[in-house]
Parts: structure tokens; C-alpha cells; sequence
């Protein structure tokens, strides 16, 4: 994981229909909830604009 903690629940619904990572992962495809140990690790991560600027047009 990018930050230390604890996995506190998995998406059970994963099971009958791991099609749901690919179809709504923002959504119902969630894999995990993490107690995050420390939540200053949080802010050496990246949202999707900060990757996509990160890895340009590779």
C-alpha cells in the first residue's frame, strides 16, 4: 500500500462480480477500506490530474 495502516473491511461484492473494478472503480469497485497509520503519508500521493501530469503521454 502507498500509506502505512490497517485494512478494516474488503468489498465482498468483488466476488460475484469483479468486473465492478473496471466498470465503476470510483464507485461500487472499491477493493479496500485502510485506517491510515499516519495521514501525513497521504500527502506524497498523487490524484489522477498529479499522475497524468507525472507520466505525460507514455
Amino acid at each position: 500500500m502507498p500509506a502505512s495502516g490497517t485494512v478494516i473491511e474488503k468489498n465482498a461484492a468483488l466476488a460475484e462480480h469483479p468486473e465492478l473494478v473496471n466498470k465503476d472503480p470510483y464507485g461500487e469497485g472499491w477493493l479496500i477500506k485502510v485506517k491510515v497509520s499516519d495521514p501525513s503519508e497521504l500527502n506524497m500521493l498523487y490524484d489522477a490530474e498529479g499522475y497524468r501530469k507525472l507520466i505525460g503521454d507514455k
